[in-house]
Parts: structure tokens; sequence; C-alpha cells
């Protein structure tokens, strides 16, 4: 099936990569001339592990190709997926400037039946907007049809969450528009992966709610975590207990020092947005934002009621990507972490295994290192931002000896609190006494 992508960021590109090794045949389109010259070239503008594999292997066989021509792209394709951004507007609510950008081009060059995907998380009510645009720019009444096919990518396994997902949710208002998805996704489905058909506006609302969902789990248990400090509880041992019940589960009931990346903090605050223009009731999603906000300054304040003054003091810093296999610093908590003992006047020596170019446009005044170890010269403290696999079973003696001082704040809980005081250090977690 010949398809357009509109969109050459992180959804983007892994929609197209993914539907290109599917068989099909993608043009991948994006205003950035810089961003499709590179692509031309292999070189991928994200790190997602598999993904510069998958696009250089279907580049040279001819199935995905990236362009700016957005004219050539509709005309030349069935299906058109929007997957543009949706950055967050200045009251929280999502802005979706870009999908109507893309469905006026649609509109403008349309030469026959198209089906119009909306892949870009956008809030309930978006679909009614992208139609109307598209007839607004029309210069013949041709038909099309709009779908919602929200995605459901972790960074750091978006390709696998792609091609083995927990489900793939569609929306569609026709017969026609449906048998054309399904045909798109049925060499998934064989693989046992359900599919979900929906109205347009359930479809665009389960996206969000998914995220809401999780994004209030984590905050809960941050919650708990503070109660399991001053009464002396393990919030492990009490997340591992509440997981056993069939009816929560164990997933995303570990506490830490707040979620962030591209899509909780906007999704859960483009909901809040959504509710209220809407006329309904925001207030638990209100108390997960700002519970999320308090949890990312937990750690810097801890370090500071342990060691007191910090003017001079030179803190180490493992990761600093808002979760493990990513660079995406976008709503890091190391931002707030960095930021916070900076202003205690702390030095920062810093060491991700690949958010360190991205982490400069957030980040300033913090020296850089090519691996943890060199971090801990003469470090007062280690703060851990992020769960790195290569943090979970370092050397500890070896730490020891390069270390001044043995303090050790783990705002992720990968170490177990008996083993690491047992090593000689002064240990530090979330929820743990």
């Amino acid at each position: 099936m010949k398809i357009a992508v509109f969109g050459a960021g992180y959804v983007g590109l892994v929609t197209a990569a993914c539907l290109s090794n599917l068989g099909n045949f993608i043009t991948c389109v994006d205003i950035d001339t810089t961003r499709i010259s590179n692509l031309k070239k292999g070189i991928v503008p994200i790190f997602e592990p598999g993904l510069t594999e998958l696009i250089q292997t279907n580049f040279k066989e001819g199935r995905i190709d990236f362009t700016t021509d957005d004219k050539a792209a509709i005309q030349n394709s069935d299906v058109i997926f929007i997957a543009v951004g949706t950055p967050q507007g200045d009251t929280g609510e999502a802005y979706l400037g870009h999908v109507f950008k893309v469905a006026e081009s649609i509109g403008k060059y349309i030469n026959g039946y198209k089906v119009i995907v909306d892949k870009s998380t956008v809030p309930i009510g978006t679909a009614d907007q992208v139609r109307k645009h598209v007839k607004k720019n029309q210069t013949k009444n041709l038909d099309f049809d709009i779908v919602s096919n929200p995605e459901f990518l972790r960074e750091g396994q978006a390709i696998n969450d792609f091609m083995i997902p927990d489900r793939i949710v569609i929306g569609v208002e026709s017969d026609k528009a449906k048998n054309t998805m399904l045909s798109i996704y049925r060499p998934i489905e064989r693989t046992g992966r359900p599919i979900l058909v929906t109205d347009i506006k359930s479809a665009e609302l389960i996206k969000y709610a998914s995220n809401a969902m999780l994004a209030t789990r984590i905050s809960f248990m941050n919650q708990i975590s503070k109660l399991c400090e001053v009464m002396g509880a393990d919030i492990k041992l009490v997340a591992k207990g509440m997981g056993l019940d069939d009816r929560i589960g164990p997933r995303f009931l570990q506490a830490g020092i707040g979620y962030g990346g591209s899509c909780f903090p906007k999704d859960v605050q483009a909901l809040i947005a959504t509710l209220k223009q809407k006329g309904c009731e925001a207030d638990i999603l209100e108390a997960v934002d700002n519970a999320n906000a308090r949890q990312k300054a937990v750690m810097p304040a801890k370090v500071k009621s342990v060691m007191k003054d910090l003017k001079g003091k030179k803190i180490a810093v493992w990761g600093l990507a808002f979760k493990p296999k990513t660079d995406d610093m976008r709503e890091a908590p190391s931002i707030v972490v960095v930021n916070e003992l900076q202003k205690m006047g702390a030095k920062i020596t810093a060491f991700d295994p690949v958010a360190e170019e991205t982490s400069k446009k957030f980040l300033k005044d913090i020296s850089y290192v090519r691996n943890p170890y060199d971090a801990l010269k003469d470090a007062d403290a280690l703060v851990i931002n992020t769960e790195w696999d290569e943090f979970r079973s370092p050397d500890f003696p070896r730490m020891k000896k390069l270390m001044k001082d043995y303090y050790i704040f783990d705002g992720r809980n990968i170490y177990e609190t008996s083993e690491i005081k047992r090593q000689g250090f002064k240990y530090y977690s979330i929820g743990r006494n």
C-alpha cells in the first residue's frame, strides 16, 4: 500500500519505518529540509534502539523515502498518516496548529479518495476539526475518511511496541476506512495482537485516558513513598504487595523522582484543559500533576537535609534522560534536580550514556564525562536520576576509592538497601528507611 506519513519526528519516523518494514511503500514528509536531507543519508535525528537500522534497510530496499514535497506525497498515496507534533500550549492544552496545517495541505492537493489517519496525540473532537480543515481547502468535492489511530509507543521500546503491541486502536466511521486500516495492520494482527475498532471520539480519548491513568499510578506511589519514609516502611515491599492483587497488577507502581518525557506531562495537562473546556471536573488529574511537580524537588531537598551545606561540594550525577534507552530530556526530573543542587552551590559532574548532547539544551554549567566512574572522582556524593542498566551492578569498591565521601542518593531505588550499606555507603533512596 502507498502511504504518506507527515512528520519526521519520533512518532512519524517509528510509524514510517515499521510500516515500510511490513512491505508498504512509505513517503515520509517534513518541512525541515536539513532533517530530510540527513534521513536520505541514513542519519536519524533521534536515539531509539533499532530505528536507524530499520530506516537504513528499508531505504535501501526502496520501501521508504523522505521528502518536503507535500503535494506529491498526498497525490501518490492511498493513506495519509498525520504524525506531527502537538506540543503543550500556553494554558496546558494541546497545540494543534501543525495538525491543521497538514489537513489544509491535504484539502488543497487531494486528487481522489484518501484515508486520513490522526496518529498524533490529539484531544477528543480533533477529527471533526481536521475534517473541516480538509473540506475548507478542497477545490473539488472529493471523498475522504478520517480515522483515529492513536500511538502507544514507549521511548526505548518503540519498535517492539509497534510490531508487537498490547493493542491497536482504530476509530472509524465507515466500513471502507475500517477495511483499509485492517489491511494495513493485518500482518501484525496475525501474530495475535488485538485490534479494537471503535468510534472516532472513543479512540481519541483512549490515548489520553491511558497515559493519565499511568501517570496517576506513579504519582500515587510517590505520595505513599513519603509516608513510608516517615513511618519506616519500605515502598518496594508495599508495591510488591499491591501488585499481587490481580485488580491492580505490578506495573507502574515504582516510586521515584517523578515522571517526565514527551507524553505523560503534556497529555495530563491537555486532558485537564479539555475537561475544563467541556465543563467537567479535573481535580484528580490536577492533583496528579501537582504531585509530580513536587516529587521532582524531593531529591535535592533530601540531599540538602543530609549534607547541610552544599556550597562548593562536588556532586556526581548518573543519568539525565527522563528514562533509560532514550536521549529525551523533555520534562526530565534531572533538570529540576540539577538546577536545585546548583542553586545550593553544588558543582555538578554528569554522565548519561546517550543524552549528553540533548541535555546541553536544558542544563548549563555542568561538566560531562565519558563514563560513570569518571564522574565520581573526588565527588562528595552521587545522585542517580535515571535507571540505566549499566548503573545497576557497578564496581562498588572502585566507587569508594574514587569518591571523597560516600553519600549515594538513589532517585530510582535501583539498589538493595542492605547491600549498599554493607559496601560502606551512606545510602538514601525514595520511600525506604
